[in-house]
């Protein structure tokens, strides 16, 4: 299999620092990558932190595989950065975009097996102009992609989908609708086949209100929004349950029962995957036609640069893109 492609993500956030230390704890299940960035920056970084890093260039991805055991494959994005730990620089935009849509055609041109993006600094980028949502948006456009990607958050423990994501609580419920419930748990089911090579995945779709809305008490959403959206993908041949009580469908005994949990909104997905895994969760991006993971945090400037950073969720994003690779090329 080809090797994994690392963007470089904010230069100024710890991507570098936790990209040296996934290499550091190469073995294990992590599998060969290569990081696109800039190769003296990441030299610096190295000495800097007192880390016995080799790092070295390399022309082509395939270089990758040859070189992984004994250094660090860099694929040089061809300029300097001007960003300093917890600093970062609008002049670098071009940089950090150039580094995904490289990735994105090195994963497309099957010379990467997958995609794995260090994280953004969504206000730096917006500052140079940039006019997508994020790395979601801006990957779907980029694929192509026809209808909108969906969000999963993984960890050993649990799957979860956020039906709306970035929006504030009231804006959420507001644009709460069937048939973007509908979408989600068809792009979940989907890909728990093909990419989690689970044959007969299990959806649980949780409800918005208190005790799922009790029977209309609490609210009318569950009977108007959410229970039609349930009924239309078991027309469709899916196994749903829901909506289920969000209060009591996410400990141990509960979540034996379904692979993946529907959530109306982004905090109702991301408390309990980071109650459960704060340090390990992965960033999945489903509905593009190339596995694409993420660490689940963000740039941490303020530990930026001071080698404290931990790279539990990279190297377990590393590894789920591989396994996933491995699962959809074996369902293809």
């Amino acid at each position: 299999m080809p090797p994994v492609v690392v963007t470089m993500g904010e230069p100024a956030g710890i991507g570098g620092e936790i990209a040296l230390k996934a290499w550091l704890s190469r073995g294990g299940g992590i599998p060969p990558f290569y990081l696109i960035d800039d190769p003296d920056r990441l030299v610096a970084l190295a000495r800097q932190l007192g880390w016995p890093v080799p790092v070295r260039p390399i022309g082509a991805p395939e270089e990758a595989l040859a070189v992984f055991d004994e250094a660090l494959p860099i694929a040089p994005i061809g300029v300097a950065l001007r960003t300093l730990p917890a600093r970062p620089d609008p002049a670098d935009t071009p940089a950090i975009l150039g580094a995904i849509e490289t990735g994105v055609r090195d994963v497309l041109g099957g010379r990467a097996a997958a995609l794995v993006t260090n994280p953004i600094h969504k206000d730096s980028l917006y500052r140079a102009g940039f006019r997508y949502p994020g790395h979601t948006e801006y990957l779907g456009a980029l694929a192509g992609a026809t209808n909108a990607p969906v969000m999963m958050l993984v960890c050993p423990a649990l799957r979860v989908v956020p039906v709306t994501v970035h929006l504030a609580l009231g804006q959420a419920i507001r644009d709460l609708c069937a048939a973007a419930i509908v979408h989600a748990g068809r792009v979940s089911e989907a890909a728990l086949r093909r990419d989690f090579g689970i044959a007969a995945p299990v959806l649980a779709v949780a409800g918005l209100n208190p005790h799922a809305g009790e029977a209309g008490s609490f609210g009318r959403e569950e009977i108007e929004i959410i229970e039609p959206a349930v009924t239309e993908l078991r027309a469709a041949g899916i196994d749903v349950r829901g909506p289920l009580a969000p209060d009591t469908m996410f400990h141990a005994e509960a979540r034996r029962y379904y692979d993946a949990a529907i959530c109306m909104y982004h905090d109702q997905a991301l408390i309990p995957i980071k109650t459960l895994d704060f340090y390990g969760g992965v960033n999945v991006t489903l509905g593009l036609p190339f596995v694409r993971t993420s660490p689940d945090h963000g740039t941490a400037f303020a530990i930026a640069g001071r080698g404290v950073a931990r790279a539990e969720s990279l190297i377990a994003a590393l590894r789920l893109a591989a396994d996933m690779a491995a699962n959809r090329m074996a369902a293809d």
